[in-house]
Formats: structure tokens, C-alpha cells, sequence
């Protein structure tokens, strides 16, 4: 892949971007496998084939940070002197978005919006959070540190609209710390549409504001497709599996993929309330009723321990962060959960933490899902089965 921020040392951000894609995979591969073999319930695991990305225009979301000055706003990341560097034309990122960003500097220009300086701590605008949804219909966020100029972004939304025609929705986040974070807790919703439609796989899927959706829309929807096809393989006693949760289900996409594949019964739990309205929202769109797809509002480890071991589901789906599951979370599963265990992991290691934690369960079949090619980013998902007692 060419690059020209690569080539001219703008920026480092695909680490492997002079490594050939095939031995990129090929390492991510060893370094899941590896994880994998420190765990004595994997021995013997059956690898399916990588599912590989494109190597370019993969990136369906992007965190663009603004700087610059307000007559030459930059748009892309950070430089080593905390100051902001221009990415104009990405190649990993979605056509959508390179169209767009251009014609986002012209308006951050005609409505004299301050960039932020993060060396300073001085200025308005500090990122602009773009997602591409289906169609190539484009989410919009402001993060902002004050309110100050959120009335003259809604009042200029016509102009924007008419320099990004396929914009459809807009918000303003108002990030008023001086933090790392990339966002902060009050949005402001700016346009008529409150959701993004989303096309994940077999479905389409509702994404509000501030809800977590994988950034490789492509291998997210086959990642779906593969859960959902182990979910509901007959059961030991040849019976079609009848429920399934899913934990740390953002909003809801191996859920409602699982419910789609013929579970009768999802419940999906996670933490975020703009995710679980997106879920709901996206239930109900296909045409799921409150009793076939439930979504809840709760911390996942804590709502497991509150139900009634006898209610178990036949499937259970985790996909948490970084760090894992977690002791508890992974001892409940080990003790009460059912048959059938369907663990996505960004994090091998914390994944082959967690396998340890459950030895009541074999990994029968693992697979690498490339989300982020050029990088060492890992995603693997693995079948677990209850070993008899």
C-alpha cells in the first residue's frame, strides 16, 4: 500500500505498513495461537482460516483531531510536538470520510472555529468523529470544550450539508476537560435524525451517538456471521438451541445476528444506555418482539451473578474490552453457564487469562479476525464446549 503521510514521515500510525499484508496476518496468527497454547483446555484447538481485511479504505469511523489555526485547520492526529498533523486522504480510511474531510476545513474555516491546542490548552474544536453508516451516510461529531458555539454549528447546518451532501446526522459533544479522553458526557444532537443506520453484516443495525461499533464494518459483519453460526449448532442432545445471552453487547449486532440465525430467545447486557437505545432500536426495526430480543442497561458481571443459575442459556456470547472478562465474571461463567460458550477477545492475552479461569470449558475452534490491518492489533474469537462431568 502506498502512503504518502508514510512515505514523507508524517505519520507512524500503520506500524507494519512496509511489511507485506500475507506476513502481517501470518504473524497475528502466531502471536493468537501462542496465547492459545499456554492453555491447557486449547490443546488441540481446530484454527479456521484467518478472515483477512482489504488492506485499504477499511476504516468505516475516524477520530480526526483538529489543529492547526482557524484559517488552516488541520484534520488527522497528532505530531510529536502535540500539535495537530494533516492526513488528508488516508488510504486506510473509507472513501466517505476522505470525501468529506476537505469540505469539513472549509467549514470549520467559514464558521471561524477556534482548533484546539492541546500544548496550550487554548481554542474550541478539538476532534471531529466521523462514522460511515449504510449508503455511505455520514455521522458527524463536534467535540467541543464549551457550549459557546454549538447554536452557530446548528444555525450553519444547511451550509455543511451542502459541502457534505450524505451527511446525516450531526451532534455536538462538549469535552470541556483538559484530557485524553476523546469525548465527554453531554451530546447535543443538532439534526433531525438521533440515529445512524448501519449495515453489520446481515442486518442493519441503529448506531446513536456514542455507541461503540467496530471500525472495520466488513470483518465486524463476518465476525457476527461466524458467532451466530456457532450459536446455534445442535446441542449435545440434538436439540436446536432456545436462548442465548450476549454480554458486553454494545448495540446488540451478535445478538440479533444469533436471533436472525433462529434462536428464539437473546438477551443482550451492557453498561452503556446509548447503546442499549441503539439495540432496542435496531430489535425493533427487525421486527423482534421485547420477549425474542431483550436489551439491558447493566454492568455485565454483576447482572450474570443476580439471575438464577437455573435460567442459564443454552449460548452465551462475551465480547469484552481489553482487559478481559475478569476473575469473577469468568468464575460464574465456569460454575453456571450452559453448554456452549462463544468468546470474542481483542486480547489474546487477557483471553487466554480468562480460558485458564474456566477449565470446565474446551476451545474447539478459533479464528483471527484482522480488524486493523498494519497494525499489531489481534481480534480472535473461539468456541468453547462444556466438558462433561
Amino acid at each position: 500500500m502506498q502512503c504518502e503521510h508514510w512515505d514523507r514521515g508524517a505519520c507512524r500510525s500503520c506500524r507494519y505498513l512496509d511489511v507485506p499484508y500475507g506476513e502481517q496476518v501470518a504473524a497475528k496468527s502466531e502471536t493468537a495461537a501462542e496465547a492459545l497454547a499456554l492453555v491447557p483446555t486449547a490443546a488441540g484447538v481446530h484454527w479456521l482460516s484467518p478472515r483477512r481485511s482489504a488492506p485499504t479504505a477499511f476504516r468505516t469511523s475516524a477520530k480526526l483531531v483538529v489543529g492547526g489555526t482557524r484559517r488552516r485547520p488541520t484534520l488527522g492526529i497528532l505530531g510529536p510536538d502535540r500539535r495537530g498533523v494533516d492526513l488528508l486522504g488516508c488510504p486506510i480510511q473509507h472513501p466517505a470520510i476522505n470525501r468529506a474531510t476537505p469540505a469539513l476545513k472549509r467549514f470549520i474555516r467559514s464558521l471561524d472555529l477556534i482548533p484546539y491546542d492541546v500544548p496550550t490548552k487554548n481554542g474550541e474544536l478539538k476532534y471531529i468523529l466521523l462514522t460511515v453508516g449504510a449508503d455511505d451516510a455520514l455521522m458527524c461529531r463536534f467535540v467541543l470544550r464549551t457550549r459557546d458555539r454549538v447554536t452557530d454549528i446548528r444555525l450553519a447546518l444547511p451550509d455543511l450539508v451542502a459541502l457534505v451532501p450524505n451527511l446525516a446526522l450531526v451532534t455536538a459533544n462538549i469535552h470541556p476537560a483538559h484530557e485524553a479522553l476523546i469525548e465527554g458526557p453531554d451530546e447535543i444532537i443538532l439534526s433531525k435524525r438521533r440515529m445512524l443506520p448501519i449495515r453489520a453484516g446481515d442486518l442493519d443495525l441503529a448506531l446513536g451517538p456514542g455507541s461503540f461499533i467496530q471500525t472495520n464494518a466488513a470483518v465486524a459483519g463476518d465476525l457476527y456471521r461466524q458467532a451466530a453460526d456457532w450459536a446455534a449448532l445442535p446441542l449435545a442432545s440434538g436439540d436446536a438451541p432456545q436462548t442465548l445471552w450476549d454480554l458486553y453487547c454494545g448495540i446488540g449486532g451478535f445478538a440479533l445476528h444469533a436471533a436472525n440465525a433462529g434462536i428464539p430467545r437473546v438477551t443482550g447486557v451492557e453498561v452503556s444506555e446509548r447503546a442499549i437505545a441503539s439495540a432496542i432500536r435496531s430489535a425493533s426495526q427487525a421486527g423482534l418482539s421485547r420477549t425474542a430480543a431483550r436489551f439491558i442497561a447493566a454492568d455485565a458481571t454483576a447482572w450474570a451473578a443476580q439471575q438464577d443459575p437455573a435460567t442459564a442459556p443454552d449460548v452465551l456470547i462475551v465480547n469484552p474490552p481489553r482487559r478481559g472478562i475478569g476473575d469473577a465474571l469468568a468464575q460464574w461463567v465456569n460454575e453456571h453457564a450452559g453448554e456452549r460458550v462463544i468468546y470474542s477477545s481483542c486480547n489474546p492475552t487477557s483471553l487466554a487469562r480468562d480460558l485458564e479461569a474456566m477449565p470446565a470449558y474446551r476451545c474447539v475452534e478459533a479464528r483471527l479476525f484482522d480488524m486493523f490491518p498494519h497494525t499489531d492489533h489481534v481480534e480472535v474469537a473461539v468456541l468453547l464446549r462444556r466438558t462433561p462431568s
